[in-house]
């Protein structure tokens, strides 16, 4: 399965020019499954719910979806990114996973960091799986790393790959996932962004360095903090489904939930 992310660094507020970087950062290459940053046409820092919603849409309906369907069409593969949610009185931080058929999948952020408490509401999809030419793929966004439980519910529903859009300004997401990898045996596709966002007197600055880790925690595959770039690469999802530690230990047999707190 040819897979990969995209960073880059995001327009605030500006869907057009966003969808016009992507095009051209992809260009003519194929992929199954590609992975975007969090709110990947919106940007991030928001100044007031009201402009969150403002910047938001439906799931499943216009022109965000509009466009990336055309892309997942046109590339012969699954995109997903995240986007501002309006659902009747709520606004979600989500992620959606747009397939070439036009079929699309949703998840909501459970954990929502910092200011996004101001714009966001909490979601409530919980964390789920979709399959997908043989891959099982689950979906989480950004904080959610900060929980393992976000990662292990995703293995224990049966995902091959985790694809985690994210817009990380906190230091410690990207070594944190070589052990979500490790304690879970699952692929994670980690796409940030780069650049930075100011609105009144205050600056975030995005980390970059997306990456792609493998089962048994090795970076397969990176970028740098800055550049803008699409990077692909060959992996077979079934390699997560051997849960083997030793020859006289599994992951999955020897849970012992009996042991654990919840």
């Amino acid at each position: 399965m040819r897979t990969g992310f995209l960073q880059y660094d995001v327009v605030f507020g500006d869907k057009e020019a966003n969808q016009k970087k992507i095009l051209s950062l992809i260009g003519g290459d194929h992929f199954d499954l590609l992975v975007l940053p969090e709110l990947a046409l919106t940007g991030y820092f928001m100044p007031s719910r009201a402009k969150t919603g403002e910047l938001a849409e439906e799931f499943a309906t216009g022109e965000t979806f509009e466009f990336f369907r055309n892309v997942a069409r046109q590339h012969d593969g699954a995109i997903v990114f995240g986007f501002a949610e309006r659902a009747s009185d709520k606004v979600y931080n989500s992620a959606a996973l747009a397939c070439p058929d036009g079929t699309a999948y949703l998840y909501r952020k459970t954990h929502l960091f910092n200011l996004e408490k101001h714009w966001f509401d909490p979601g409530d999809t919980g964390f789920r799986v979709f399959e997908f030419r043989g891959a099982r793929i689950g979906i989480m966004i950004c904080f959610d790393w900060l929980f393992p439980e976000s990662a292990r519910t995703l293995m224990l529903r049966g995902a091959d790959i985790i694809c985690h859009p994210s817009n990380l300004v906190l230091p410690y997401c990207q070594d944190a996932m070589i052990t979500r990898c490790l304690e879970n045996r699952v692929f994670a596709i980690t796409c940030n962004r780069t650049g930075m966002e100011r609105q009144g007197g205050e600056t975030l600055a995005f980390t970059g360095r997306s990456q792609v880790v493998g089962p048994r925690g090795e970076v397969l595959a990176g970028s740098d903090g800055t550049s803008e770039k699409l990077v692909l690469l060959d992996l077979d999802p079934a390699v997560a489904r051997d849960k083997t530690v030793t020859p006289h230990n599994d992951l999955l047999g020897d849970r012992r939930n009996d042991s654990y707190c919840c």
